[in-house]
């Protein structure tokens, strides 16, 4: 009968007087689409993006923005933020690598919607990096990543980097309210 009343649509949880073994998870639809539908978003963006400066910015005059404080200025990065790390990049590739495949096994138990907009930004991230790193000049998993905002004083970096930096906020949001990415939320 309590199927019966459930709304269409609404994911089938048990209700507060139905007690849940500790151990399950919660029912209903997983977010699997959504992870993937925004990191396809963040990649092409990403991607696109730096195939445009590499066509109209690359080997020009930076353009300002906003006065001194924000420009675009194509740079390639071998390295990590701040141009640090410039003879790893073999190991960032396989730690780009190991994200992706850590968070195509997450989605497997993924029932949270802010998480799966959290791993779905890693993941676009990660993808746009990783094929800079795959693909661009000096070779296979020596490439370097095209970077083009440039704030004042302050790291030059990509729309991946962008995408990286806020799945990773998200995810300590999520972490510190207490909820799992499948669905389940910790009061403690």
């Amino acid at each position: 009968m309590a199927e019966a009343e459930r709304i269409i649509g609404t994911p089938d949880v048990e209700g507060p007087d139905e007690a849940a073994a500790p151990d399950e998870r919660p029912k209903g639809r997983r977010r699997i689409a959504v992870l993937f539908a925004v990191a396809l978003f963040a990649y092409l963006l990403d991607l696109g993006s730096k195939m445009l400066v590499v066509a109209k910015l690359e080997h020009h005059e930076p353009i300002q923005l906003v006065g001194d404080l924000l420009e675009l200025n194509a740079i390639r990065n071998p390295g990590a933020a701040f141009g640090m790390g410039e003879a790893f990049t073999v190991i960032f590739t396989m730690i780009a690598a190991t994200v992706i495949v850590v968070i195509f096994r997450l989605a497997r138990k993924l029932y949270s919607l802010p998480w799966a907009i959290a791993l779905g930004l890693l993941l676009g991230g990660a993808l746009g990096n990783l094929t800079d790193r795959i693909f661009r000049s000096p070779g296979v998993f020596e490439g370097a990543v095209v970077d083009f905002i440039a704030p004042a004083h302050f790291a030059v970096f990509n729309l991946a980097d962008s995408a990286i930096v806020c799945g990773g906020f998200l995810i300590v949001i999520l972490s510190f309210r207490g909820l799992d990415p499948d669905g389940t939320v910790h009061k403690d």
